[in-house]
């Protein structure tokens, strides 16, 4: 516990279960469902200090995800939209942050300890902390450094790929460690047909002679909020925007590789498997998006500020 802490000593509280309560004593009993079996979906988002003070990025979108990610479990969130909201926005609030991550999780909790978790409580957390250098500090500004993983992207058929679900981490957590073995900063995972599926915990776009070009479900990918946002982000400023399967040779010859997710936002790449990516530094497209994409979660967009949401009592989203 101490070893966490100190990841972010001044974080005190953590919503559970309906209640705020102190970080050191939002525990669970070890032999609840979602420890033994992975039965459990969460969300990642983030809180931008913008100049009308702090807001969520696509809150609604997220919980809208999060819900959809539990009913692929049998699983039902025992709280509205409208609880979860006021959950978030007090928890970011009783922490004293402006900015930060936010992570909404749900789990089967303690009953039985069968595989079948119908007959399991519905535990519900929300923390928040301040995560601002996700896959490193010179990761927006140099590019990040990723290789091909020997671990495939689970199948559709095979477990609900499209759920945010703890247990499918897995193979998520197996790539990154033996990406970081080989001194990389990331991985990029195939499907089940040798395709390019996403990174570890973000999707990933290609760019080649101005297209870009992203995975589509098929390829067995979770359905990224911040992919969707760079998606309608890239076609409002003219740029070509196709949704299509990705041969693994298309990541070697690209001009542009960048990744999105929540946590990450977006990220250039500059090497995959030691080969430079177009000049080896992130590009023109890519920087324009970037820019375009830290003002309008800075709120400098007036176009865009339907996808951000007051925390505290500010200037109203017209």
């Amino acid at each position: 516990m101490e070893k966490v802490k100190k990841w972010f000593p001044d974080v005190e509280k953590i919503w559970f279960n309906g209640k705020l309560v102190k970080w050191e004593e939002a525990n669970i009993h070890v032999l609840s469902h979602g420890v033994a079996y992975g039965s459990g979906v969460f969300e990642g988002l983030r809180c931008y200090n913008t100049i009308y003070g702090p807001r969520t990025f696509r809150v609604k979108e997220h919980i809208e995800r999060w819900r959809d990610s539990a009913k692929q479990l049998r699983m039902t969130i025992p709280y509205s939209d409208e609880e979860l909201i006021e959950a978030i926005n007090n928890t970011i609030i009783e922490n004293d942050l402006e900015a930060c991550y936010i992570r909404p999780l749900a789990f089967f909790g303690y009953h039985s300890l069968g595989v079948d978790p119908l007959d399991c409580p519905v535990d519900v957390v929300i923390a928040t902390w301040p995560w601002e250098d996700y896959l490193g500090s010179a990761a927006k500004s140099k590019g990040v450094r990723c290789c091909f993983s020997p671990w495939i992207r689970v199948h559709s058929q095979m477990v609900p790929s499209a759920a945010k679900a703890t247990g499918l981490y897995i193979g998520s957590m197996l790539a990154r460690v033996d990406a970081k073995d080989k001194g990389f900063d990331e991985a990029i995972m195939l499907d089940g047909v040798g395709n390019v599926a996403e990174a570890c915990t973000e999707n990933i776009f290609v760019v080649k002679d101005g297209v870009i070009a992203t995975p589509g479900l098929d390829s067995s990918i979770l359905p990224g909020i911040t992919r969707k946002s760079i998606i309608e982000l890239a076609k409002e400023l003219g740029y070509t925007v196709e949704i299509r399967s990705i041969a693994r040779g298309e990541i070697y010859s690209a001009n542009e590789v960048f990744l999105t997710g929540s946590a990450a936002e977006i990220k250039p790449v500059r090497e995959v498997d030691a080969r430079k990516i177009g000049s080896g530094e992130p590009g023109p497209i890519t920087k324009h998006l970037i820019s375009e994409f830290s003002n309008i979660v800075r709120g400098k967009n007036s176009k865009y500020l339907k996808w951000l949401d007051s925390v505290i009592n500010v200037k109203p989203v017209t």
